[in-house]
C-alpha cells in the first residue's frame, strides 16, 4: 500500500514550480471569476451549456478552483488538488470544445480549448511529478521534518 507520505514527495526539478503557478494561478482566477462574473462564468454558463444544478454545481467548482488552485501554488498536497482539476478539465472539453468540432471545425476548435489542454496536460504534468522541492509537501516530507510515514 502506498503511503501518504510517499504521494507527497517529489523528485522533480525546482523549475516545476513554474509549471504550479501555471495550473494554480490559472484555476484561482478562474473560480474567483465564477463568483465575481455570475452570468458569463459561473451559473449562466453552466445554465447555457447544460449542466445539471447549474447553480450548485457552478458554485461547486468554482470553490473547487480556488481551493485546488491555491493548493497548487503553495504545493501542498498537489497530487490530491490535481484529481479535481483534471476532472474540470474533461469535462470542460467535453461539454464546449468536442461539440465546437462538429460546429466550426479542427481549428476553431483547437483556437478555443488551448488553455484547456494546457491546464489538463499541466495538471497531468504534476499528477506524475509532485510539488517539486520548493513546495509544502516537499517540506513536510524532509526526513528531517520530523514527521513520520504515515
Amino acid at each position: 500500500m502506498i503511503s501518504f507520505n510517499r504521494l507527497r514527495q517529489t523528485n522533480a526539478p525546482a523549475s516545476i514550480l513554474l509549471i504550479r503557478l501555471m495550473v494554480g494561478l490559472v484555476f484561482l482566477s478562474e473560480g474567483i471569476q465564477k463568483f465575481l462574473y455570475p452570468d458569463v462564468r459561473g451559473v449562466g454558463r453552466f445554465l447555457k451549456i447544460g449542466i445539471p444544478a447549474p447553480e450548485f454545481t457552478a458554485n461547486f467548482v468554482g470553490c473547487c478552483e480556488i481551493v485546488c488552485g491555491l493548493l497548487i501554488v503553495i504545493g501542498l498536497l498537489t497530487r490530491f488538488a490535481v484529481v479535481p482539476t483534471i476532472t474540470i478539465m474533461l469535462v470542460a472539453i467535453a461539454t464546449t470544445k468536442l461539440p465546437m468540432l462538429g460546429e466550426e471545425g479542427f481549428w476553431e476548435m483547437a483556437h478555443a480549448a488551448r488553455t484547456d489542454f494546457s491546464m489538463l496536460l499541466g495538471s497531468l504534468y504534476l499528477l506524475i511529478h509532485g510539488a517539486g522541492p520548493i513546495s509544502i509537501d516537499a517540506l513536510r516530507t524532509r526526513p528531517d521534518s520530523g514527521e513520520r510515514d504515515v
